[in-house]
């Protein structure tokens, strides 16, 4: 179970009908009507804002699987007050019966958010395939639970807001970048990033540095940072794809033992098995 962001149950409210692979918004009772594709629930005990980290699975009360989380929003209430919605998609065909449907929050595998630092990529001038491969090799070690990625300009005041808001909004639980981290007149990347961390992960900077100087001289002068903020991991990556591999490859066996430590797992860490997964 992850800690900071609420994870309990949730009352869903009928009758409702979502077919597989349909995206659909949870709110609570207080928002809204968005549209009529809005399904209404709220947490069961004392939860004051319908939340879940992103990736998160909600299943029934036979285990299977319903809902997973793809996001958090602010919306709107009825009474004027902002409430959470919940980007959901339906995992299979399913039926709410009228009254209340109980679904239990599960976490398995890594949410990735991963940001592509490219003024032309934004600016839809290069095809970005660094972004891509950052989700790839997750999947490849199969820790990917949801992965989702974006291209934006290397703007530190965007990035620094994009980084807390996918932590500490949508719940993610580990956000890598790629570009920025050299020393171009807009290599801004380690500075937005540093600005919104907690604790510097010195660890895997040293892993990551390591790795880029085994292939190269010229990885001297990466300026890459690793940290946390909230129960998030954050990992700055180089630009081009072969440093993308060669960096992530470094810390991808560590990621899952780290967010676990982060996330709350009381642990003696030297009993922990190599390869244990959530």
């Amino acid at each position: 179970m992850s800690m900071g962001m609420t994870q309990t149950n949730i009352l869903v409210h009928g009758p409702f009908e979502a077919v597989q692979g349909e995206g659909l918004l949870l709110v609570d009772p207080d928002s809204a009507t968005l549209t009529d594709r809005t399904l209404r629930g709220v947490h069961e005990g004392p939860a004051a804002l319908l939340r879940a980290r992103a990736g998160t699975i909600y299943r029934d009360g036979g285990g299977e699987p319903v809902l997973q989380v793809l996001g958090s929003y602010f919306w709107p209430g009825a009474t004027g007050l902002y409430r959470t919605a919940l980007s959901c998609r339906a995992l299979r065909p399913c039926l709410f019966p009228d009254g209340e449907t109980r679904l239990v929050p599960t976490l398995s595998g890594i949410s990735l958010a991963w940001i592509t630092l490219s003024d032309k990529g934004a600016a839809g001038k290069r095809q970005d395939t660094s972004g891509p491969l950052i989700a790839e090799m997750l999947h490849e070690a199969g820790q990917a639970s949801l992965t989702r990625g974006q291209i934006i300009p290397d703007d530190p005041q965007l990035l620094r807001a994009l980084l807390t808001d996918l932590a500490l909004t949508q719940g993610f639980d580990c956000i890598v970048t790629t570009g920025g981290t050299g020393l171009g007149p807009r290599d801004f990347t380690p500075e937005a990033t540093s600005a919104v961390l907690d604790k510097r992960l010195p660890g895997f900077e040293t892993a990551m540095l390591a790795a880029s100087l085994a292939k190269t001289p010229h990885g001297a002068i990466s300026r890459a940072v690793a940290g946390t903020l909230g129960a998030s991991i954050i990992v700055n990556l180089p630009g081009s794809p072969k440093a993308v591999r060669e960096n992530f490859a470094a810390v991808l066996p560590a990621l899952r033992h780290a967010l676990d430590k982060l996330q709350g797992d009381p642990a003696d860490c030297a009993a922990v098995a190599t390869g244990a997964t959530r």
